[in-house]
């Protein structure tokens, strides 16, 4: 069996009788107790916002939980997720809605959890060289020429009704059908007045293509750039490195961020099924403490870190992109049109505004998108989408990761949220591209607001 270094030395002491006071790290691990299981393996898809689990192996802070972990890079999402739910992997970096998604019973059933959040922000769209050559005379300039940001899809109205009038159908990517990209690509698309289609499980149609004036499909990240260079979409949502990617190759143009879409949203979350959370309680509080830290490591002094974060994720067995192109992101700024590079500081947060905390709005925000584009084919009552966010969301595990880490003195309370008042629900958002404010409180009230869009007693 595998212990801590310093319990091997507390264990000495006890064994020779020394008075002497055990180490605080070992103090601490009484009170949460020993990881009940101690050899686990991560997934993860090559993203950059996969950074804590990197960061929390390469920077040792599994490994001081007496967890020995193996990362390893997954195909696409289904594949992630059926091997956390089959035992192959015993966590992972997931879409925030693969949890909620499995958990409901759309796609695969499973009772998965999240204890932590992994991001805030991170995502783009972006479209080819000849959709933003077609977009560009519509986009209102600044005095140098450029651009004026945020670019809404009321610019690529026009081009999509043109394809539209000529019978073509207007091909864009997205990552996986619970993804928060969908939910994005959705939404900039539905608030420039571009239906992007409903979904009928029901029916037994999951393409969620009907009504479309967009038809949206799946795309493994990383397949992003060369689908488009081969023109079989116009354009995507994605994470980062591939909007970027398609800048340094030539063959697009990144025209919104989801931080211009809505700002300092949720992305990734870390998933784990209830029964290794219950099977292995202290193991699981103690991943969660070693993703807390990496996250923190990834924000502290203003993000001087992430030079030496984009150092380890251009490594092949992470995300394996060049250098230059996730630091054209994660360290404080954002391409768009080649040359036209703007300070985005906010582009990727993994720990300030407190992102890693597991918000029961956030899960509630991405049911109110199933629902509105159909995935949720009929009513529900505000308290279901409550009752599901709590099954899913587990702040009361975070909670305890934190709290130990303050008392240990490797974090400070006001780092975290009150957790003496915290009920797991944001104030009402209010700076999204339609200016539609968001209060997890009250879903239905929420999904009625949107011109596209299902509503309270539609069904397909």
């Amino acid at each position: 069996m595998k212990w801590f270094k310093p319990f091997k030395i507390a264990a000495a002491i006890t064994i020779f009788g020394a008075s002497l006071t055990a180490p605080l790290n070992v103090q601490a691990a009484e009170e949460i107790g020993f990881p009940e299981k101690e050899e686990l393996t991560f997934g993860f898809i090559k993203l950059t916002d996969m950074a804590p689990i990197a960061i929390a192996y390469e920077n040792g802070y599994f490994e001081d939980e007496g967890l020995y972990v193996t990362i390893e890079a997954q195909a696409n999402w289904k594949v992630l997720l059926d091997g956390v739910i089959d035992g192959r992997l015993d966590g992972a970096h997931m879409l925030a809605g693969q949890p909620i998604a499995a958990t409901m019973g759309f796609g695969t059933k499973a009772h998965i959890i999240t204890p932590f959040s992994m991001d805030l922000n991170g995502n783009g769209i972006t479209v080819s060289n000849e959709i933003w050559k077609q977009m560009k005379p519509n986009i209102p300039k600044r005095a140098d020429g450029k651009p004026v940001h945020p670019i809404k899809a009321d610019y690529l109205k026009p081009v999509v009704d043109a394809f539209k009038a000529d019978g073509k159908p207007f091909n864009m990517g997205m990552v996986f059908p619970v993804s928060t990209h969908n939910y994005e690509l959705r939404y900039w698309l539905a608030a420039g007045g571009i239906h992007p289609g409903y979904y009928a499980p029901h029916k037994g149609d999951t393409s969620g293509q009907i009504s479309a004036d967009a038809l949206l499909s799946v795309t493994p990240p990383p397949q992003m750039p060369a689908t488009l260079e081969a023109g079989t979409i116009y354009g995507y949502c994605v994470g980062e490195p591939w909007n970027q990617q398609a800048v340094f190759k030539g063959i697009g143009v990144p025209v919104i961020t989801d931080y211009e879409i809505w700002k300092d949203n949720p992305e990734k979350v870390f998933g784990i099924t209830a029964e290794f959370a219950e099977k292995y309680p202290n193991t699981t509080i103690r991943l969660t403490r070693a993703l807390i830290r990496a996250a923190k490591w990834l924000d502290e002094n203003d993000n001087a870190n992430r030079p030496a974060a984009v150092k380890i994720l251009s490594q092949s067995n992470y995300v394996g992109a060049d250098y230059d192109v996730i630091a054209n992101s994660m360290t404080g700024t954002f391409e768009y049109e080649k040359g036209d590079k703007r300070a985005v500081p906010d582009f990727n947060v993994f720990f300030r505004y407190n992102a890693t905390y597991p918000y029961y709005s956030d899960a509630i925000w991405y049911m109110t998108q199933m629902r509105r584009w159909g995935q949720i084919s009929e009513d529900k009552s505000d308290q279901w989408y409550f009752d599901l966010a709590k099954k899913v969301y587990r702040p009361d595990i975070y909670t305890k990761a934190a709290q130990s880490l303050i008392a240990e003195g490797l974090a400070k309370a006001n780092e975290f949220p009150d957790f003496a008042k915290e009920d797991g629900f944001k104030k009402p958002q209010t700076e999204f591209i339609d200016d539609i404010a968001y209060d997890g409180k009250k879903p239905n009230e929420y999904i009625n607001k949107f011109k596209i869009g299902l509503k309270k007693g539609d069904r397909l």
